[in-house]
C-alpha cells in the first residue's frame, strides 16, 4: 500500500454560496501547492443557514449549484470529499455529502442519516436545535472508492453512532470521514474523544473537516478539524480559524496497528 497526502479545509461558511466558494477555491490552491491529492470539506460548506430554515440555495439534481462544486474538483485536479450541502429531493430537503474525482466524476453521495437534536442549558441559557425541523434523514450508508482510499462517509451527528462506522470497517474502509459543524459546547466536551474513539476502535484513519466561528446570530461552531491515524494519534489539529491543514497518510499504518492489537475479526 502507498502513501497519500490529504488536505482538510476549515471554514466559517456564510449564507451566500459565492463567498464560501471563493474561500474554498483559494484553500484548494494552497492544498494543491502542498502536494495534496485529496481535499475534505466541512458540513454545510456551500451555504450556512441560521438553523431555523433551509438555505435558499438548494441543490436540485445536477443544476448550476452542483456544477460549481464539481468544477472545483476539476479545476484543482483533486479528489473533493465529504462536504455537505442542502439539497431538494422531491418535497424533502436533505443534508447531502458530495464526492468528486479529479476529473469531475461523481463518486456517489451520502444523505445524513442521524439528524442533530439537542437541548442544552448552560450559564442559564438554553440552546435547542432540532435538525428534523429542516431536513429529512437519509437511510443508506455510503462507502466510496477514491483512488487509494476507501472512504466511509458520515456527517456530524453520525459520529455518535459507532455501529455505522463499524459497518464501514467490516466492508473494507481504510478511512472514515465526518464533515461537521459541531456546536461549541458539544465540541469542547466530545469532539476529540469521539473522533479518536472511532479511529481506535476501527483501527483506521479518521478525517474530520469542521466549520469554525460565528456564522450568524444563532450558529457558532467549534472548529478543530482533525486528521487521526489508526492508533488514535492526532496527526494535525486545525484549532481555531479558517485554514487548510495537510498530512501524509501511510496506509500501511492501518495494517501495523491491526497486527499489534487484535480487536477486529476481518
Amino acid at each position: 500500500m502507498s502513501k497519500v497526502k490529504v488536505a482538510v479545509i476549515q471554514l466559517t461558511s456564510a449564507l451566500e454560496f459565492q463567498v464560501n466558494l471563493d474561500k474554498i477555491d483559494r484553500f484548494l490552491s494552497e492544498a494543491k501547492t502542498q502536494g495534496a491529492q485529496y481535499a475534505f470539506l466541512p458540513e454545510c460548506f456551500y451555504s450556512m443557514s441560521d438553523g431555523t430554515k433551509p438555505s435558499p440555495y438548494l441543490i436540485n439534481g445536477q443544476d448550476e449549484h452542483y456544477g460549481r462544486i464539481q468544477a472545483l474538483a476539476r479545476k484543482h485536479q483533486l479528489y473533493l470529499i465529504g462536504g455537505s450541502a442542502a439539497i431538494k429531493d422531491g418535497d424533502k430537503v436533505r443534508n447531502r455529502a458530495y464526492n468528486f474525482a479529479p476529473d469531475g466524476t461523481d463518486l456517489g453521495t451520502y444523505d445524513k442519516i442521524h439528524l442533530f437534536s439537542c437541548d442544552i442549558v448552560k450559564n442559564n441559557e438554553q440552546k435547542k436545535i432540532n435538525e428534523a425541523d429542516i431536513y429529512s434523514p437519509g437511510s443508506t450508508p455510503k462507502l466510496i472508492n477514491a483512488g487509494e482510499l476507501k472512504v466511509g462517509l458520515g456527517i456530524c451527528f453520525d459520529l455518535r453512532f459507532p455501529e455505522q462506522s463499524r459497518d464501514y470497517t467490516m466492508k473494507g474502509a481504510n478511512l472514515l470521514t465526518y464533515s461537521s459543524a459541531f456546536t461549541v459546547p458539544t465540541g469542547r466536551a466530545h469532539w476529540h474523544t469521539l473522533l479518536r474513539a472511532r479511529a481506535i476502535e476501527n483501527q483506521l484513519f479518521v478525517v474530520a473537516a469542521a466549520q469554525w466561528g460565528v456564522h450568524n446570530q444563532r450558529i457558532i461552531t467549534y472548529g478543530h478539524s482533525l486528521i487521526i491515524d489508526p492508533w488514535g494519534e492526532i496527526l494535525v489539529d486545525a484549532g481555531e480559524g479558517e485554514k487548510v491543514i495537510v498530512a501524509d497518510l501511510d496506509l500501511e499504518r492501518m495494517n501495523e496497528v491491526r497486527r499489534s492489537v487484535h480487536c477486529l475479526n476481518l
